[in-house]
């Protein structure tokens, strides 16, 4: 068979197959189904964890400040009614007043109470004892208060009655670590003295005196200053017929075997003539005395010093007091070491005369007493009220009491001329040495 006819025979076996595929519908492809997201898959939600309670944070308590120790020397006993206790109840002032300060003391220090034995060696004491500030409460120390002060740099150092860091003072010495406080007790002696004058009925006035020294006799001064102003100004009487004696008794209270006995000489003041008595002492003797005689039917009446209470002794036949007010100064100066900014300074310190009985301002004050007549009161008051508008006694002319001068005419007396008082005034009867 040839090419050809083969090539014929194949061609006609397709045909058939070619049109039944032409014939054949067309089938359209499928669409792919649409997947349907798969289910997410649940996360657990972590359980929401209980918020731990915040703790309210308390305040900070304020932290209590260190303790401040300071040391007191009394040259008395501590509630003799007189200095000693008004510089006790003035340390009880500054614990009230001042955070964190506590007081130790040590009484009755003077050489004939402790002999062999040193303020300076019991101020050690209270060193030992933690005080960080020391006291000393007495002009009889004002040698012991300096050989300290220079012997303990690092301990604060308060003199009351001294003028060592006075520096237009005598007595100047620098040092840095002390500070001398006084109040300026002669205005109360002339308030004393204007009280005494006013009620005495026989014009002669006695001044019961501690020991002798320029601060003695500037108080003795002053209370005879106010007593003859008064007795010339107010009851326009003859100054010749004022009679105003002095008795030292050699020490600031009774030291039997020691001193004189203040019993006896306030007697001998009574037995004498006197109907007023003024104290210069620490304690009231004077009070005890005059109470007992008017008892007795003589009427005498008295005026205790240093302490605001003394009057409480005799109520009666007290006509008021002159006090010292050491806390206000106590408290400034303590506080001051313990802050930092403590200063070396003399201070003499005024009344406060918009209220010299201002336990928070004044340095002294008058407690008029139970004993007083109504109807003297306001003279008295008129006194106070003169003194703080300027009165000032200390003027010219004054002699001495050995008859030389010591303010002319119109002359006035400066703050160290009265502080370093040499003799008593003409006009008192006593001895200036």
């Amino acid at each position: 068979m040839n090419k050809k006819l083969i090539l014929l025979i194949v061609v006609l076996m397709l045909i058939p197959t070619l049109i039944l595929t032409a014939c054949k519908p067309a089938v359209e492809p499928e669409e792919p189904a649409e997947e349907e997201p798969a289910p997410a898959e649940e996360v657990e939600e972590p359980e929401e964890e209980e918020a731990a309670p915040v703790e309210e944070e308390e305040p900070e308590e304020e932290a209590e400040p260190e303790e401040f120790i300071f040391g007191l020397l009394m040259v008395g006993p501590y509630n003799d009614k007189g200095w000693s206790q008004a510089h006790y109840e003035a340390g009880l002032y500054v614990e009230e007043n001042v955070p964190g300060t506590k007081m130790i003391y040590i009484d009755v220090v003077n050489t004939a109470d402790r002999p062999g034995t040193t303020a300076s060696q019991l101020a050690e004491e209270l060193v030992q004892q933690g005080a960080k500030l020391v006291i000393f409460n007495s002009d009889d120390m004002k040698a012991d208060a300096v050989e300290f002060t220079q012997n303990n740099p690092d301990i604060f150092v308060i003199h009351a009655s001294g003028d060592s860091v006075w520096a237009d003072g005598e007595n100047y010495i620098p040092l840095d670590n002390l500070v001398n406080v006084m109040g300026q007790m002669p205005f109360g002696k002339m308030i004393a003295g204007c009280d005494a004058a006013l009620h005495s009925l026989t014009g002669s006035i006695g001044y019961l005196g501690p020991l002798i020294n320029e601060e003695t006799r500037r108080l003795a001064d002053a209370a005879y200053l106010g007593a003859k102003y008064c007795w010339e100004n107010y009851l326009e009487e003859d100054p010749a017929d004022l009679s105003f004696k002095v008795t030292w008794i050699g020490f600031w209270f009774n030291i039997p075997g020691f001193t004189e006995d203040p019993t006896q000489v306030a007697d001998e003041f009574i037995n004498g003539g006197a109907d007023v008595i003024i104290s210069g002492i620490d304690t009231t003797e004077a009070l005890v005395q005059a109470r007992k005689a008017s008892n007795e039917g003589n009427q005498v009446f008295a005026i205790p010093y240093d302490y605001e209470g003394a009057c409480e002794e005799a109520p009666d036949i007290c006509l008021g007091t002159p006090y010292f007010n050491w806390g206000p100064a106590y408290v400034r100066h303590i506080g001051a070491a313990i802050d930092g900014s403590w200063e070396s300074v003399f201070e003499w310190l005024p009344p406060d005369w918009e209220d010299i009985n201002n336990r928070d301002t004044s340095a002294i004050g008058f407690v008029k007493g139970e004993g007083m007549h109504s109807d003297l009161e306001p003279l008295l008051q008129m006194f106070i009220d003169e003194l703080a508008g300027g009165l000032n006694l200390w003027t010219g002319p004054l002699n001495f009491q050995d008859g030389t001068e010591f303010l002319a005419e119109g002359e006035t007396a400066t703050d160290l001329e009265v502080w370093y008082m040499p003799q008593l005034l003409e006009g008192i009867e006593g001895r200036s040495e």
